[in-house]
């Protein structure tokens, strides 16, 4: 077994859900079955990072704490979020549900530190009445969840769905012998940090995430030679984008030391031989037409799952996985079922998927609706917009040093056909690419006669998908918010009301698809537990109880003074 308190040492002295075609699982990727004695669950997701780990085949990476854990890992290379950026692929990864169910394909409904939504007005998705944060669930099972800090969920932060959110949260606040679920989020991979750290601008923006990366990366070697890098056809291949593409790599090493941190703390409180590990990322790298896109780039990430007998150590599987099906997933080891409205399943105990999905709609200001549908060979993309270009002026991604460097040749008529292709419209309705052929996707296969019956088919899974999980993104953003918001105006949450029948307390709320929480005590609860079924209250013991749709503001606290 690693001891990562010797691995971090040593990294600190170097560097520091389709239908159709089922196949049966793999037998060596079977997952512990249910368990009364509920595991302890951690999931790790770096941000914006593609698979550049070294256990993934990349030659450049240097990983030694993540080519370590994949080694007593399950790696999946065909892992794909439902989004190219991060906060409609988060609200599908905590609710197992896909962002235009939700209502929060938008990438940004609310601001967010200093940064506008970007659409109509500032607001939170409404989703649907029984989507629930995972989180939550593992709560109402007797779990302690915690979060360190980014939630980013689009339909607001619901105070049921953490025990504990904040930067140093993490499962030393449960009560002793309770089963914890954690959640990491590593931000040193975002790409603001690709961001040079020695730029000054008259852009205050700018020279806050600068003066931020130079006090964050203040220990960062700089360890990848800007000439070993691949640059992808569609880039630039100059020196300014290799040196971008090098610095992605220098901030991965760098990050994964906090990965190690993570897994010496669980070492050390004699938890890690009893939990299991999740490794991942929220989307692709944060370089341009891979963060945002819905090309391979930008939606196929790397996942590892650690498990406490180490199962499986060392071995690729290599089905379809979306993030739809992290939810009931993780579910089932926390020893229930999946809800019907999850749109995910099982990784390890349901029939291998065909397909998986993800779209891109509009980011901050700027409008989109795209759609992609992927097999194990063939990658399908549909424009509903293709008078728009791939790239279009943003203003957080042309802070980049590559974006400037693409406006700059295609202003001096310098670009190639391929990096042509993503400023010019119109574009392709649709898009087709044999990604074993053509895994940078350049080589567009729609028009081709060859692959006629391919087209349709991909054409009808995607037809298919769109028909059972629904589509926000085919109505207007202010008509949705309207349904969600009428008047534009955030609705409230009813309190809690209570029901006592033969001696126990039953709280309802007249929010159809509330959360209610409750506690005790003279004053207001500092932290609250999830109502899931009538309770007992202890004599002369006030009872408090408060309840939050997603995307509603949260109701008033209410008191109820029961007797004894």
């Amino acid at each position: 077994m690693v001891h990562w308190q010797y691995i971090r040492t040593v990294l600190v002295g170097i560097t520091l859900f389709g239908i159709f075609l089922w196949q049966a699982p793999p037998l060596a990727a079977q997952s512990p079955e249910r368990s009364s004695a509920n595991p302890n669950i951690v999931l790790i997701v770096f941000e914006d990072m593609g698979p550049r780990i070294g256990a993934f085949g990349d030659p450049v990476a240097t990983t030694p704490v993540l080519d370590e854990f994949a080694s007593e890992a399950i790696r999946f290379p065909n892992t794909f979020t439902t989004s190219g950026v991060c906060a409609p692929s988060r609200s599908s990864l905590i609710t197992g549900v896909h962002q235009q169910t939700l209502g929060t394909q938008h990438m940004r409904t609310h601001g967010v530190m200093g940064l506008r939504g970007g659409g109509p007005i500032e607001y939170y998705a409404v989703p649907p009445p029984a989507v629930r944060a995972f989180p939550e669930l593992l709560r109402g099972l007797g779990y302690y969840t915690t979060n360190n800090g980014k939630t980013d969920y689009q339909f607001g932060e619901p105070f049921t769905v953490w025990d504990a959110n904040a930067p140093e949260a993490d499962w030393r606040g449960r009560a002793d012998g309770q089963p914890f679920f954690a959640m990491f989020n590593i931000l040193l991979t975002h790409e603001s940090y690709i961001w040079p750290e020695d730029r000054e601008s008259d852009n205050q923006l700018l020279n806050l995430v600068t003066q931020r990366n130079r006090r964050d990366l203040a220990d960062k070697e700089h360890l990848t030679d800007p000439a070993a890098v691949e640059v992808p056809p569609y880039l630039p291949d100059t020196v300014v984008v290799r040196a971008d593409i090098a610095r992605h790599y220098d901030n991965i090493a760098f990050a994964e030391r906090q990965l190690a941190e993570i897994l010496e703390r669980l070492e050390a409180d004699g938890l890690l031989d009893e939990t299991i590990v999740i490794v991942t990322t929220d989307h692709g790298d944060g370089l341009p037409r891979m963060k945002r896109s819905v090309y391979d780039s930008g939606i196929r990430v790397p996942m590892m799952i650690r498990f406490p007998d180490l199962r499986g150590a060392g071995t690729v599987d290599e089905r379809l996985v979306s993030f739809v099906d992290l939810a009931p997933t993780i579910l089932r080891w926390a020893g229930t079922e999946s809800a019907e409205w999850h749109q995910g399943q099982d990784i390890f105990h349901s029939l291998v998927r065909s397909f998986i999905f993800a779209a891109a709609d509009r980011h901050d200001a700027s409008p989109g609706r795209s759609k992609a549908a992927r097999d194990d060979r063939f990658h399908y993309i549909r424009n509903y917009r293709p008078d728009l270009a791939v790239l279009r002026p943003l203003t957080f991604r042309d802070a980049l040093p590559t974006m400037q460097e693409i406006w700059r040749l295609q202003a001096a008529g310098e670009l190639t056909p391929e990096q042509r292709r993503l400023v010019d419209a119109p574009r392709d309705r649709e898009e087709l690419y044999d990604v074993l052929a053509d895994p940078h996707q350049v080589t567009n296969l729609a028009a081709d006669p060859d692959h006629a019956n391919t087209l349709a088919r991909m054409r009808g899974a995607m037809n298919g998908w769109i028909a059972r999980v629904g589509d926000w993104s085919a109505v207007p953003e202010t008509e949705m918010i309207e349904t969600m918001w009428p008047g534009g105006e955030q609705p409230v949450t009813a309190a809690p009301e209570l029901v006592l029948r033969d001696g126990r307390a039953i709280l309802l709320s007249d929010t159809y698809g509330a959360s209610i929480a409750y506690g005790f005590g003279e004053e207001e609860p500092a932290s609250w537990r999830i109502y899931t079924g009538p309770i007992t209250v202890p004599a002369e013991t006030p009872l408090w109880a408060k309840a939050i749709r997603y995307g509603f503001a949260e109701s008033e606290a209410v008191r109820f003074d029961i007797g004894g």
